[in-house]
């Protein structure tokens, strides 16, 4: 290709860059809300905190401090101290609040028990709070795998047993002097009457101080199977809407299966998980910094609640920014009702061009040609986008598309599998997607697979992950968005899952065995036999017994039951009733059509991890559910909104969006999608090769057939350059961060002038030399260009700049055909190509 910098610099139109009324100020509530609604207090000098807050209709608004008042009805039982409500005798009475300048008194029921007992505090519920809370119990700290100074606690409390033992029996019980508490290790080092390398954790005159003295003058009592079990946590407020500003204080309720409920706000760890809008304190105080959706995580004994925050912009939106929007389906009303309360407004509707594009590349993969951009912008008919719906999802490009996807999913991989076993998987996963095969029945066929590897394509699932914690892991990886691998050695840090848990699942695929085949991918021909034993299980390594086999959250089956463990598991994974598989499939496929998953990121749907509108991805797990895990069904409705086919372009009223789809967002092209493309405009296929094993060292072997798109490669083994340069799925670990759609300097250089592009737009049989030997008028070689590459025509300008170039590249004696070659490079390297607008 010639070197024309001047007129390559002319062509590149955007080339290397791509590297209600509601919203008016608030009026002032006219009520407020107490929370808790019921106050319930346990034990002798048991503390409730209370929150006051605006209230206006169901919204619950910011915390109010001046000018409230708190008063027991009755103060023998219990009284108000420093404004928490504390027990003292027995009964029940009221908590009387009422604001300055208002009549309205709230009438809050307490109950106060067993005051007559003194409390005996317990060391599950109370002293590994009080140590994690501290971080004791840390990684960095004694938490550590070596522990730190010779004292070793499991992370962050997983193994009470343990825990105890190394606190109260090892060393000699060194670290607990009953007689006399305070000179036990345990309280004078984080106290620092003895030098503490971690520091001042417990001051002497604090809380958590005196219950754990008062823990050890009673004996140092262990775990006891015989104390209440948590049955899970509470934050208070749960929702509401706040202004940048203002200060929340949370509550965090412990709630115990012998009717107990304890305020465990002390004791509990908090994050928030988006700054930009707020964050919190080590005390649960939240901060609103911005607008937007936030929210607060809170941790207390491995159990996780979240608090919910939204805050409007302030922007001023009028009636008619909502008026334009259609609302088509379930998606749009529940988004436009979100928008409103946010402040935000939606971009105007697309062009028929940019839909076509976008709708053809999020379903297929694959540009439509230019007559189908000029048939469809042509089409007059009003229900002409529906009706390209129907035509994409019924298309074999959407077929190759999909089993592309499922194919990452599930790891289709040559470097994992002998090419026999690749090429039966992906066949398997190609009929399921070409048979519109239920996504829960899609799911039950890989987790029940048995038999011969060749003819049941979808035992090779259990030829790349060989033993039950791998199966366990990537099985909730895969369909239910969660990463349990941290369960394996304790209980999850991020989440509620426990290390008896993880195993109790992993015991599920325990009988599980291969006749044939056991080497790796470089030996034999990958042929294996499938079959389930009636005996056998895995051993829990911190008991040294099997755990119950279970699924996550599910009652444990008998372990003397010869039946297939794996039946239990799929009918628990598949049930409409588990929201994690719903909504994990959901947000798959909401991202792939969206550009951005409702949680982000798309395979992370861990209780911590909320996502942007829980509200819309709940609706759109019921309706998946309603309609059979049918994925096409799902498909249309999110193509069919009018949210999808909104502008990307950004307005005042959503400049700020990232997050809840007032506009489009642009996504770059996938690698294996952008490669077909520039194949689609040069008309110059790239030849693939497969990949063989000869010893330990790769070889290339025999080509696949000419013409084969890279949505077409089953097998991630396959070299391709280009491909890897832009972020190809290694298809290695059942993770999204395996693709990468992040711009390098390498990507910006190969597309400068690599050589892919050049190669492609330089080759004899190439679309360029078509153009020049018929002849075509350089304004048709310009529109061709743009149909064929943006699919869309050129706008008048682009067009009358583009023919004066050519006319000063004739001018010069330049030859026509490189100056089409530039003029399609500038296209394909410019933005508008490069992403799905």
């Amino acid at each position: 290709m010639a070197n024309l910098t001047p007129l390559r610099c002319g062509f590149a139109l955007s080339a290397i860059g791509w590297f209600l009324c509601f919203v008016t100020q608030a009026a002032e509530p006219s009520t407020f809300t107490v929370l808790p609604h019921v106050i319930s207090l346990t034990g002798q000098d048991s503390t409730a905190s209370v929150l006051v807050q605006r209230q206006s209709g169901h919204a619950i608004g910011s915390q109010m401090t001046s000018g409230v008042r708190l008063k027991i009805a009755n103060p023998d039982v219990a009284q108000i101290v420093d404004g928490q409500v504390v027990a003292r005798s027995d009964g029940a009475t009221e908590l009387l609040v009422s604001i300055a300048d208002s009549d309205r008194i709230a009438r809050i029921p307490v109950v106060v028990k067993d005051t007559t007992t003194p409390p005996r505090w317990q060391f599950e519920s109370h002293v590994q709070a009080i140590l994690s809370k501290q971080g004791c119990n840390s990684g960095a700290c004694h938490g550590a795998l070596a522990g730190k100074g010779g004292f070793r606690l499991s992370l962050r409390a997983y193994d009470s047993v343990a825990d105890h033992f190394a606190i109260t029996r090892q060393d000699r019980g060194r670290r607990i002097e009953p007689a006399d508490p305070g000179r036990s290790l345990l309280l004078s080092k984080p106290s620092t009457l003895i030098p503490h390398k971690g520091g001042l954790r417990l001051p002497e005159n604090s809380r958590d101080y005196h219950i754990l003295a008062a823990w050890i003058a009673d004996g140092s009592p262990g775990p006891d199977p015989e104390n209440a079990q948590l049955k899970g946590i509470e934050v208070l407020p749960r929702d509401q809407v706040l202004r940048p500003g203002d200060k929340q204080q949370l509550i965090v309720l412990a709630h115990y299966a012998d009717g107990r409920t304890e305020d465990v706000t002390h004791w509990t760890k908090f994050n928030a998980t988006n700054e930009v809008v707020a964050n919190v304190s080590e005390q649960g105080a939240v901060e609103v910094l911005g607008s937007g959706k936030g929210a607060v995580v809170a941790w207390f004994a491995s159990r996780v609640a979240i608090a919910s925050l939204v805050v409007p912009t302030d922007a001023k939106i009028h009636s008619e920014a909502y008026s334009r929007f259609q609302v088509n389906n379930l998606i749009d009303e529940i988004l436009l009702d979100e928008w409103k309360s946010l402040g935000l407004a939606p971009s105007d509707n697309c062009s028929d061009a940019t839909f076509l594009r976008r709708a053809s590349l999020t379903a297929t993969g694959m540009l439509p040609s230019p007559d189908r951009v000029r048939q469809f912008i042509a089409d007059t008919t009003p229900n002409k986008r529906v009706r390209l719906v129907d035509e994409l999802l019924s298309s074999s490009a959407y077929v190759d598309y999909w089993s592309y996807q499922w194919s990452d999913l599930l790891l289709v991989n040559g470097n994992l599998l002998r090419p026999d076993a690749v090429a039966a998987f992906y066949k398997w996963i190609r009929t399921q997607v070409e048979n519109n095969t239920a996504w829960d029945d899609f799911a039950r066929q890989i987790v029940l697979a048995r038999g011969d590897s060749f003819e049941q394509g979808a035992t090779n699932f259990y030829s790349i992950h060989q033993d039950p914690e791998s199966l366990t892991e990537n099985t909730c990886q895969a369909f239910m968005g969660l990463s349990i691998g941290c369960a394996k050695c304790h209980n999850h840090p991020l989440e509620k899952w426990t290390n008896d848990q993880y195993y109790a699942m992993a015991n599920l695929y325990s009988r599980v065995r291969a006749k044939g085949w056991g080497g790796d991918a470089r030996s034999g021909d990958g042929r294996r036999t499938l079959v389930v034993l009636e005996r056998g299980d895995l051993i829990q390594p911190s008991t040294g017994v099997p755990q119950p086999p279970a699924p996550l959250d599910a009652e444990p089956i008998d372990l003397d039951d010869v039946s297939d463990r794996r039946e239990v598991l799929a009918q628990w994974l598949t049930n409409a009733n588990n929201r994690y598989f719903s909504r994990a499939i959901v947000n798959r496929v909401w991202a792939n059509y969206m550009g951005v998953g409702l949680v982000e990121s798309v395979d992370d749907l861990r209780t911590s991890n909320p996502a942007s509108s829980e509200r819309l991805l709940n609706a759109l797990a019921d309706y998946l559910v309603e309609h059979h895990f049918d994925l096409k069904s799902l498909m249309r409705l999110i193509m069919s909104s009018q949210t999808f086919q909104l502008s990307a372009q950004a307005t005042a009223e959503n400049e700020k969006d990232q997050r809840f789809y007032c506009r489009y967002y642009p996504q770059r092209l996938m690698a294996e999608v952008m490669h077909d493309a520039i194949v689609s405009v040069t008309g110059v296929p790239t030849k693939f090769t497969e990949i063989e094993f000869a010893g330990a060292d790769k070889v290339a072997t025999n080509a696949y057939p000419a013409g084969t798109r890279s949505l077409e490669l089953y097998d991630s083994a396959v070299a391709n350059y280009f491909l890897k340069t832009f972020g190809r799925h290694q298809r290695r670990i059942t993770c999204d961060c395996e693709r990468s759609d992040q711009p390098t300097v390498v990507q910006v250089l190969h597309l400068s002038n690599g050589d892919t592009l050049n190669n492609k737009l330089s080759d004899p049989t190439g679309v360029c030399t078509q153009w020049e030997t018929t002849g075509l008028a350089p304004e048709q070689v310009i529109e061709h260009a743009y149909l064929a590459s943006l699919c869309r025509f050129p706008t008048v300008d682009e067009s009358a700049k583009l023919l004066e170039l050519i006319k000063e590249a004739d001018a010069a004696n330049v030859p026509r055909r490189e100056a089409y070659e530039d003029l399609l490079w500038s296209l394909m390297t410019s933005s508008e190509f490069l992403f799905t607008y």
